[in-house]
């Protein structure tokens, strides 16, 4: 389920999906997992639709394939944090590319 485009974020980082297969469903169970410790929501958005990022269903509905360009929201500033280490974990390939 995607939500409205229209909502208040404190931080944005933004990236792009590295790895040679896009986006699957085990990174995407490893990026929700990091969203679900944060204090406060995190979204992934294409550009089109934003996604809750503690959902792996909503992460997975992106269709995110080589090469789409993803931005990472957070609704409070103190989990700066995560949005660097989930864009961290995109720029690497989700530790899948040699």
């Amino acid at each position: 389920m995607t939500i409205n485009l229209d909502f208040q974020y404190s931080i944005s980082r933004h990236t792009t999906v590295v790895n040679v297969l896009g986006m699957h469903a085990r990174p995407a169970a490893v990026i929700a997992r990091m969203a679900q410790d944060a204090g406060g929501d995190i979204w992934l958005s294409d550009g089109k639709s934003i996604v809750d990022a503690a959902s792996i269903i909503e992460i997975l509905s992106l269709c995110a394939v080589t090469g789409t360009k993803l931005s990472i929201f957070t609704e409070k500033e103190e989990d700066s944090v995560l949005a660097d280490r989930i864009k961290d974990f995109f720029d690497s390939g989700f530790g899948e590319n040699e």
